[in-house]
């Protein structure tokens, strides 16, 4: 194998490239179509210097790994005229090297990308419109999360000193309570519920930007949200999680891909029963489940909510498998209804039926 200087490649002999994307810094190895190593070098991780990087690379295939960069470095490569593929690491565990390090790492994945890029279980990042419009999701996540922190923290505080706030959802929760506060605490707890306040306007104006996201951009969100339990956020983070409903040949692939159905260890005779793998998105999971609570509990009757309360039966363990159950249906009927455009119906069967006879009596009246 010929010896390779680092930044000195002729760059055309490229075929494969592998990158260990780093915050500041990235490591590249280049194969030639032989298989040898063409090159080496790290490029800075911005946009300008990868786009430049990425136009001496033009026509060759890249692989990177997924992380906080990857959205933007697939872009910027694939607008150089590379052919980008980005490697799950989740599922893809790298090689095991006694000498793991950046340049290893980037010449693994060129290695790997080079002979077949299925074996990396390649993901399909979403457009920069879609990422900006998930940001708002996100954002609100984030904001909802550390809103209860800050609850739980004054119900915390109050209880340990003999005292207890009543019970208010967290968007009334200082109106409510602060009458309930005991005069000792008020100056510590003050610039908390001053907190409160604002987090309750800023997540208030986040959910009418979801709303006129979903109304001006993604109307299918209006078919989704014709399921009981699901409501505006729940909708748009589906569509901008998967993107592209046509991505998936049956919409049962939806449940795995979000993690929802059971891992497997199968070896010879041996097949233990797992938990779901939990792979994809963990914020549009957990979303999923808690529109399957609603589902179970106070949702209207429907064949989903029959099914899923006849899988529960008794005992703590059968609800929590009835529960994940329903959120794997729940996430296959909303990318049923958003490839097909039919809204929700609570009993499909019977509509089905109901449909046929309505069918039949209009030919039975025409023939008299």
């Amino acid at each position: 194998m010929k010896k390779v200087s680092r930044e000195t490649a002729a760059v055309s002999e490229l075929v494969c490239v592998g990158i260990d994307i780093g915050d500041r810094w990235s490591h590249w190895c280049g194969l030639s179509s032989e298989g040898e190593v063409a090159g080496r070098g790290r490029v800075r991780t911005d946009l300008e210097a990868m786009s430049e990087q990425g136009r001496k690379w033009s026509g060759a295939r890249v692989a990177i790994e997924n992380g906080t960069h990857s959205g933007w470095v697939s872009r910027a490569l694939s607008e150089c005229g590379c052919e980008v593929v980005v490697a799950n690491p989740s599922r893809w565990r790298g090689t095991a090297h006694n000498s793991k390090n950046d340049a290893n790492d980037a010449e693994a994945l060129a290695r790997v990308v080079r002979v077949d890029p299925q074996l990396l279980f390649p993901l399909r990042h979403r457009g920069k419109a879609e990422q900006q419009d998930l940001a708002v999701v996100r954002v609100r996540a984030q904001l909802v999360k550390a809103r209860a922190q800050l609850v739980n923290t004054a119900r915390g505080v109050v209880k340990s000193l003999g005292g207890r706030l009543g019970g208010a959802d967290a968007e009334y929760f200082p109106a409510r309570t602060w009458g309930q506060v005991p005069a000792g605490l008020r100056a510590a707890l003050g610039p908390l519920y001053e907190l409160l306040v604002a987090l309750n306007e800023q997540i208030r104006k986040l959910n009418e930007r979801i709303e006129q996201l979903s109304r001006e951009r993604y109307p299918e969100t209006t078919r989704l949200r014709s399921v009981p339990g699901i409501g505006p956020v729940t909708a748009l983070t589906y569509v901008l999680t998967l993107a592209d409903p046509h991505r998936f040949s049956s919409s049962r692939q939806t449940g795995a891909y979000l993690g929802l159905r059971p891992r497997q260890r199968q070896s010879g005779e041996r097949d233990p029963e797992l938990g779901i793998a939990k792979n994809g998105d963990g914020y549009l999971r957990s979303l999923l489940v808690e529109c399957a609570h609603y589902v179970l509990s106070r949702g209207p009757d429907s064949a989903l909510k029959r099914w899923g309360l006849a899988l529960a039966g008794n005992g703590r363990r059968p609800k929590r498998r009835a529960l994940v159950a329903v959120a794997r249906k729940l996430a296959v009927l909303l990318h049923t209804l958003w490839v097909s455009g039919k809204s929700f119906r609570p009993f499909p069967e019977e509509t089905v039926d109901a449909e046929v006879r309505a069918h039949r009596s209009l030919r039975a009246a025409a023939a008299i």
